[in-house]
């Protein structure tokens, strides 16, 4: 979680909703592995999945999830409005119901290796959205 909240704050992520299924942002070694991040990027948690993505569709955001199996790379998404990545535990992939409610990347790896840890995939996304100009 930690390593997520860093990546967020290094590509100026506007904020992070962690659903109640996840860890507490706030454990300390959470604070100490996002080098204070956790501190900084606005987060929410408490709501399940579900209520998320509606909240986040009604808010008018594209959904893009996370997926080994996805058809499409994350290298031909554009972000043209506000943009939400749904990334999932590590040892489970995302539920067929989530990946239904959202358009599906998969980031090129290798062949025959499919997989990344889900911090390591998060920075990978996040640095493809990030608009570059603003950070400088």
């Amino acid at each position: 979680m930690g390593a997520i909240f860093r990546n967020a704050a290094a590509f100026a992520s506007h904020g992070i909703i962690v659903d109640k299924t996840s860890c507490d942002p706030l454990y300390r070694k959470a604070i100490r592995v996002s080098v204070g991040a956790a501190l900084k990027i606005p987060y929410t948690q408490g709501a399940d999945i579900d209520s998320i993505i509606e909240a986040l569709n009604d808010a008018d955001f594209h959904l893009y999830a996370l997926s080994p199996s996805a058809p499409r790379y994350l290298k031909e998404a554009n972000s043209t409005k506000r943009t939400a990545i749904i990334l999932g535990a590590e040892d489970d992939s995302l539920p067929a119901h989530i990946l239904q409610k959202s358009e599906t990347l998969r980031i090129p790896m290798a062949y025959g290796f499919d997989s990344l840890n889900v911090a390591t995939a998060s920075g990978i996304a996040l640095a493809h959205f990030a608009d570059f100009d603003k950070l400088n």
